[in-house]
């Protein structure tokens, strides 16, 4: 009872407790997306004051956006960090938020109906994975990874890493037909009547709560594996998982070394 009290506490409450302050308002949009260069970025990071760092302002202890990879420019460099820090926050948002809704018994117990075949009740988050077939677990990642080509091709917004380009954009699922036509990122149209400053401060706000989601699921992970993180630790029935969760395939991508002896042994006729 006190973890779905929390489970359902965090998952309402975690982006109103990580919104920042509103930020000084600028000339349009476009100049708060497209800064590339070291002086625009620290500018960006210092009018971006979220609950977790006010006062900690550009912080780069490594050096990494004074960088050029690859054959990218250290301004297209720039580009790309942005959009990676955007994705993998999401990513982040979408793991903390499932695992919250998969600790739930309405979700992790019996269903008349079984979602997938293997499917086992009152099990944790990362064995509810383990237990998807592996053909499963194939189609998830294929539909991912069609989803991250397409969002590598530019559209009517130039690529992240080129001048004009905005890191996190997505562009819209376009169809054969002009009627086809979905916005992944903004499907119902929330965002529409916006003003610049209002979508400035969306994004930074985005940037928070996924910095707080990529904590969190971090924390939450490292607690179900037997690690002190206060206050999670102390939850009574928090998730505890036994497995590995860096190797998402354990147990079936792999052949076994005694299988592979005997079929090496066999004689052909």
């Amino acid at each position: 009872m006190a973890f779905r009290a929390l489970v359902l506490a965090l998952a309402l409450g975690c982006a109103a407790a990580f919104m920042g302050a509103p930020v000084t308002q600028r000339t349009s949009r476009a100049a708060g997306l497209k800064m590339t260069t070291q002086e625009e970025l620290a500018e960006l990071a210092e009018s971006n004051r979220d609950a977790l760092g006010a006062g900690l302002g550009f912080w780069d202890p490594l050096g990494i956006s004074k960088l050029s990879f690859w054959t990218l420019s250290n301004e297209e460099t720039i580009g790309y960090l942005r959009h990676a820090e955007i994705k993998h926050g999401r990513v982040a948002m979408a793991a903390f938020l499932g695992f919250c809704v998969q600790s739930l018994d309405v979700v992790k117990g019996e269903h008349t109906f079984l979602p997938y075949r293997g499917y086992v009740a009152d099990v944790t988050p990362q064995e509810q994975w383990d237990n998807i077939p592996v053909i499963g677990k194939l189609q998830i990642l294929v539909f991912i990874g069609m989803l991250e080509s397409y969002g590598e091709i530019p559209g009517e917004v130039p690529h992240y890493t080129q001048p004009g380009g905005i890191p996190g954009y997505y562009p819209p699922l376009v169809g054969k037909r002009p009627e086809f036509l979905f916005n992944l990122y903004d499907p119902f149209n929330f965002f529409d009547e916006d003003t610049a400053e209002d979508k400035e401060r969306g994004l930074n706000v985005e940037l928070n709560n996924g910095r707080a989601a990529q904590l969190a699921i971090m924390a939450m992970l490292s607690t179900s594996k037997g690690a002190v993180v206060p206050p999670l630790d102390s939850i009574p029935g928090f998730p505890q998982y036994s497995g590995d969760v860096m190797i998402p395939f354990e147990g079936q991508l792999h052949v076994a070394m005694p299988e592979l002896a005997a079929w090496t042994q066999q004689v052909l006729p």
